[in-house]
């Protein structure tokens, strides 16, 4: 049975927001370098976890149910937060521009989170007025939240895959 704390799938991804920008906080207030990335590498993780959950079960559920130009705007937010992430992951906090990504990042994030929880026409204004069980789709956020975590405890989560952002060159 998945952890029912969170009264909906809204309720459990604000708490995740809420989470990431206690950490960036902390890494902003972090001195040591080996505490910066401790605290750096937490915030990858969580997000991770969190666009995962969103990418895989919350914003296919409201396709078609909602503006698409605000899912696909988010789906794009998270991958420009995926590349950060994964740099942020394959590098060492006394690398060059280590702390201007991780600021960076953070920016990013506050912007996405601004654009999910606006009132009245952001993302989850616009999915509370739709017929989706916001309960069951917790419920199901929540279980494979906690299997990514236990994951990610057992030796890590693969590198953030981009979907919409291409590499290659044009």
């Amino acid at each position: 049975m998945a952890d029912q704390q969170f009264t909906d799938a809204i309720a459990l991804l604000k708490a995740d927001h809420r989470k990431v920008e206690d950490l960036f906080e902390q890494f902003e207030n972090a001195r040591d370098s080996s505490r910066k990335q401790a605290i750096a590498n937490k915030i990858c993780t969580e997000l991770k976890v969190h666009m995962m959950i969103e990418e895989e079960i919350f914003y296919p559920a409201f396709r078609g149910k909602i503006e698409d130009d605000t899912l696909d705007e988010a789906y794009v937010e998270h991958d420009g937060a995926k590349m950060l992430i994964n740099d942020i992951m394959n590098s060492t906090a006394d690398a060059d521009f280590y702390d201007a990504k991780v600021t960076v990042l953070s920016e990013e994030i506050k912007h996405h989170v601004h654009e999910e929880e606006m009132p009245s026409e952001g993302m989850f204004a616009q999915c509370r007025k739709t017929d989706v069980d916001l309960v069951a789709l917790r419920d199901e956020m929540a279980a494979r939240k906690q299997e990514l975590l236990d994951t990610a405890e057992n030796g890590g989560l693969p590198p953030a895959k981009p979907r919409t952002v291409s590499l290659q060159p044009a």
